[in-house]
Parts: structure tokens; sequence; C-alpha cells
């Protein structure tokens, strides 16, 4: 009885917040670029400010995170977001001109006008939640808009010390944010936002859709699923499997577009097992080391382990490259490879999310195509391959969320260039001026002049009106 009296005190907590920042959004009119870089160097000024008791509460919610992978992936990264925002603000605010056809309608003016939604609302998971958060702020606070977020109920310390620290620097009315306490993230994503952003799993994600649905409340999505990579047996071995375990081994594997599985020619896979032995023990020897992150929770961990042994029992070959026990109790798992995995196993068909690589031979590129045409779009595609036309052939045929070539991740971090899915690994775009777009009503006014022509066309219709419909129709067809 009390967890459910905890649960509707709580949805009234949400709904009473949502209509606070929607009464003080009405009240308070549009932003100036002015108040909206105070707030962009406010989020900063709590990454700043607090940056050792955040990467802090990240390493106790792993229960082990490198303090450098943080560093890397969630402060520095946050932070140039903001930085970029901020640059980019005057430019992306500004109110665009769009032509006029000025033989209907001489004298007239088109403009867009970008202006901020409202209250958004940002479901927010736990494996980069400081650069998920933040990076999403950024662009929520540049459009102008008030922001409502849900924090994982794995970021349950983080979550702690955001709920203590944000008061001090905004208003409720401007930002809050929420921990699951259980069932907030159901209540939280029926909630009337003007916008929903929801980053996590396919099988949530649709149940969050759904459930915006009935607001007819518009979604960004930003899911997962299995992002392959290919490596052309002419590019340099020993540099592909340094860019491939750097991002397999970073976070633990535990990213949304980590490479989930590989395609190595099959002259090379003999040199490929070499070169990655060589490369994990020089560069991950032991799994117990604090710059090797742990898997996020028990349940994560038992998936894994559950994942490796049904493959191993159907058939696939299993190389632990540190050689070394997973460890139950720290929540560390070694870095290993999967061979002859098939769509029998688990290991093949549902998102890794960890330090696992399944490894697929091939000998022509058609191989690749057709395999990953097959299945569901990946977030990301990684081609490895000094070959131009090999790489826009690569391009051209594998729909992906985004690219990047010769390497792995690191278009997700140019700020530049939008972040999204396709299909069944999400929808909608955020990060530089796609994510201020994402996040505004661009406005389209029409300014008619003050004499018209179209007065000449008023009914009754006439010989005139005739003469000059079909004239427009001629020209114009």
């Amino acid at each position: 009885m009390k967890a459910n009296f905890a649960s509707i005190d709580m949805e009234s907590q949400l709904h009473n917040c949502l209509q606070e920042q929607k009464n003080y959004a009405e009240k308070q009119g549009i932003e100036s670029i002015a108040v909206r870089k105070v707030h962009l160097l406010n989020l900063k000024a709590i990454i700043n400010d607090h940056r050792e008791a955040l990467i802090e509460a990240i390493n106790q919610d792993y229960g082990n995170r490198s303090r450098h992978e943080t560093l890397l992936a969630e402060i520095i990264t946050a932070t140039d977001d903001i930085n970029s925002s901020i640059k980019n603000l005057k430019n992306w605010t500004k109110v665009q001109k769009r032509k006029v056809d000025l033989s209907m309608y001489f004298g007239a003016k088109n403009r867009l006008i970008p202006q901020p939604l409202g209250v958004v609302g940002l479901i927010v998971p736990w494996n980069f939640p400081i650069n998920l958060l933040f990076s999403q702020l950024s662009a929520v606070f540049a459009a102008g808009n008030k922001a409502m977020v849900k924090l994982s109920e794995n970021s349950r310390h983080l979550a702690a010390l955001l709920i203590q620290l944000i008061p001090q620097y905004f208003e409720p009315e401007k930002l809050q944010v929420f921990d699951e306490t259980g069932g907030v993230g159901v209540a939280f994503s029926k909630l009337s936002f003007d916008h929903l952003m929801f980053t996590g799993s396919g099988a949530t994600g649709k149940k969050v859709m759904a459930a915006a649905a009935e607001n007819l409340t518009a979604v960004t999505l930003e899911l997962g699923g299995k992002s392959p990579a290919v490596i052309d047996p002419n590019y340099p071995l020993a540099k592909a499997v340094e860019r491939i375990m750097f991002v397999k081994q970073f976070n633990a594997g535990q990213i949304c577009t980590n490479i989930d599985y590989l395609f190595v020619h099959e002259s090379q896979k003999d040199r490929f097992i070499q070169a990655t032995s060589e490369w994990v023990t020089q560069h991950v020897p032991d799994i117990n080391h604090k710059d090797y992150t742990s898997i996020i929770d028990d349940r994560a961990f038992q998936r894994l382990v559950y994942c490796v042994e049904e493959a191993q029992n159907k058939g696939a070959t299993v190389i632990n490259l540190n050689n070394q026990k997973a460890d139950a109790a720290a929540h560390k798992f070694p870095l290993t490879l999967i061979f002859d995995s098939t769509d029998a196993m688990e290991i093949d068909t549902r998102e890794t999310f960890g330090p696992i690589l399944m490894v697929k031979t091939y000998d022509q590129p058609e191989e690749v195509v057709r395999y990953i045409a097959q299945r569901d779009r990946p977030l990301a595609f990684y081609p490895f391959s000094k070959d131009k036309a090999l790489i826009n052939y690569y391009i051209d045929n594998v729909m992906s969320g985004g690219v990047s070539v010769n390497d792995a991740l690191f278009h997700v971090g140019q700020h530049d260039l939008p972040f999204g899915g396709v299909g069944a690994s999400g929808m909608g775009h955020y990060h530089g001026y796609e994510g201020f777009l994402n996040f505004s009503k661009m406005r389209p006014i029409f300014y008619q002049a003050n004499f018209s022509s179209l007065k000449f066309l008023s009914p009754p219709y006439g010989n005139f009106a005739d003469r000059v419909l079909n004239f427009l129709a001629r020209v114009k067809s």
C-alpha cells in the first residue's frame, strides 16, 4: 500500500512540475539569446564546478568506471558540446528568408522563425549519463525550452547528486531531474510533453513511443542494435585491430554505437586473432585493473555469461583474450571473440552491450552488404579501407544511423554532425544545428503585401479569371 501511495505521489509531482514549467513558459515568453546563453553557461558550470563529484558518482554507480573514460567520453565531450551551442546560438536563431512565387504573390515575404516547443522530457540511460544528459540539454536550452529529466535506476548516485546540485543553478520551472524509484519511467513517458526524447533499448523505445502517442507527443528515439564493421584485406590489419579493440574495451563495450560484429576477410582470420591477442596483452592485460570498467549490474553481467556459454554450447568458437575468468563480484568481464556464431544463438540476434565481439569471415564485399541488409538497420557502420570506391560502395549500400570510416564511435563526437538512428535504431537527430532544429518549431510565416493581385480572382469568376488561371497553368506546367 505504501508503494502505491508513493507511486501516486510521484505521478502528482511529475504532473505538477510539467504544469509549472508550461505555465512559466507561457508567462515568460520566448527567451532571448542572452538568457539562453546564461542557461548554457550554467549547464557548463555544473560540470566544471563539480567535476570530481560527478566522476565519483558515476564510478559508484558502475562499481568501477575508468576515470579517464569518464573524462574523455563524458566531461570533455559534454562541455565541448555546450561550447559549440554557445558559439553558434546567434546564427541558429536567425530568422530565415524563404523565396516567394512572385507571379502569384508579388510583394509578399516568406520567413521561417525558430521558436521553442515548450517543455521537453528527456529519458537518459546509465551508460554515458553526463554526456547524454548535458548534450541533450545543450540543444534543448539553445532552442529556448524548459526540461524535465528522468535518469536510470542504475544512476542512483549520480541522480542524487544532480537532484542536490541543479537547484543551485536552475529554477525548477526551467529544469528538474527525477530519479527512477520504481514506475517513474512509465509515468514520465505518459506526460503531455511538447517533445519527448528517449535513449535506450528498442524494446523500451516501443513502449515509450506508444505512451507518447496517447498525447500525440513527438518523440526522438535513440536506440541501439547491432552495429557492424568490416576490414578490407588491403587495409593495414594492425591499425584496424588497434582502433577496433580500443573502442571495444572502452566502457567495457557498453556503448550503443560500439562495434557489435566484425567482418574479417577469410584469408586474415588467423592473423586477426594473433593481432588482437597481442593488442590486449599490451593494453588490457588485467580486467581487474581500475582502468577497465565494470559491467553495470549483476543482471547485465549474467546476461553476458549466459550468451557466451550458450553460443559455445551451440558450436561457436570462443576466444577469451584475457585468459581470465569473469569476475561476478566485481562485474568484470574479459574481452572475448566469438567465431562461427549463428542466428540460433542469442549473441547473434540481440545487442551485445559488452566486451564481446562476434567475428565473421567473408570473401567478397557483396556478402557483407547482403548480410547486413537482411537485418535491422544499425545505429552505426564502420568500414575500414583505403579504397575510396569500396568505401563509397559500402556507404551507398549499407544504411545506418551514422558512419565512421577507418575508425569507430568518433562520428558521435563531432558536434557539427547530427547523431541519430534509422529504422529500428531510432528516429530524429540531435547534436549541433540539427539538435537545435529537433527541439524547435520552425514556424513558416507568410507576410502578404499591401496590394494583392489575388483580389481580381474573387468569385463570381469571369473571363478575366479564366485567362489568368489558364495562363498560370500553362506557365507552371
